[in-house]
C-alpha cells in the first residue's frame, strides 16, 4: 500500500532538451548539456559523501564555469546566467499532468523532492497545471544531503508524517531508485527511454514507461 508518491523533478517531470540551445548559444556543443548535468550530480553527490553541502545552483555554476573555461570561452556572469536561467523555463513532459491528475483522483498524496531548488520549478508546475495537485514541493536544503542519501528521503517522510514504507519514489534515475529503496521506500522506475536498469542497484518495486502508465497500474 502506498499513501504518498514522491516525485523526482529534473528529467522525471521536466524535459531538459530545450537547454541544449542555451549551451550552443554560449558556444558549447549540444552534448555539453549531458556532461554538465552528470557532472553537477557527481559533485553534489561527492560533497554529500564527504559530509558537506552546497546547493544545486552553486555546484551547477562551478561545473559550467569549468566547461566554458576548458572550451576557451570566458565564463562571464551573463554567459552563465544565460544558460542556467533555462532551468526555470522548462516544460513538463506531456504525460505528467494527465497522469498525476488520475493518481490524485485515485487518492494518492503527491509531493516533489528535488536536488535542485523547489522554487526553480514553480513556473513549470504552474504553467503545466499541476500546482494544485502537489501537497508539498521539497528540496534538499533542509537535510543538506543530496539524494540518494537516506536523510533526503526521510526528511520527506517526516514532512508528510508517514512511515517511509508507505511512500514510493518515482524517478527516471536508477541512482535515485536505489537510494529510495535503501532508505526503506518503495520505488517506481519511470523508464522513458527503454534503458536497461543497472544490475548493481537495488531493483525498483515497479517499472512503467510514464506517469499515465503508472496511473493505469494504480487504478487496476
Amino acid at each position: 500500500m502506498i499513501d504518498v508518491l514522491v516525485l523526482d523533478v529534473n528529467e522525471t517531470m521536466s524535459d531538459l532538451e530545450p537547454m541544449r540551445d542555451r549551451f550552443v548559444a554560449a558556444g558549447l556543443a549540444r552534448h555539453s548539456l549531458d556532461t554538465w548535468f552528470a557532472a553537477t550530480l557527481r559533485d553534489g553527490f561527492a560533497l554529500t559523501a564527504a559530509g558537506a553541502y552546497a546547493d544545486f545552483r552553486t555546484v551547477a555554476t562551478d561545473v559550467l564555469t569549468a566547461q566554458l573555461a576548458t572550451a576557451g570561452i570566458e565564463p562571464t556572469e551573463d554567459t552563465i546566467g544565460g544558460v542556467l536561467s533555462g532551468m526555470t523555463q522548462l516544460s513538463l513532459h506531456p504525460d505528467v499532468e494527465p497522469g498525476l491528475r488520475r493518481l490524485r483522483d485515485a487518492g494518492l498524496r503527491i509531493i516533489t523532492l528535488t536536488n535542485g531548488s523547489a522554487a526553480m520549478s514553480e513556473r513549470m508546475f504552474t504553467d503545466g497545471g499541476i500546482m494544485p495537485l502537489l501537497e508539498h514541493r521539497l528540496d534538499v536544503a533542509v537535510p543538506q544531503r543530496w539524494k540518494p542519501h537516506p536523510a533526503a528521503y526521510r526528511y520527506a517522510a517526516e514532512i508528510c508524517d508517514v512511515p517511509v514504507e508507505r511512500m514510493a519514489l518515482v524517478a527516471v534515475h536508477p541512482w535515485d531508485i536505489d537510494g529510495a529503496r535503501r532508505a526503506g521506500l518503495q520505488a517506481v522506475y519511470l523508464d522513458r527511454r527503454g534503458t536497461p536498469y543497472p544490475k548493481g542497484f537495488l531493483p525498483p518495486t515497479r517499472v512503467v514507461e510514464d506517469f499515465e502508465a503508472l496511473a493505469d497500474t494504480v487504478q487496476k
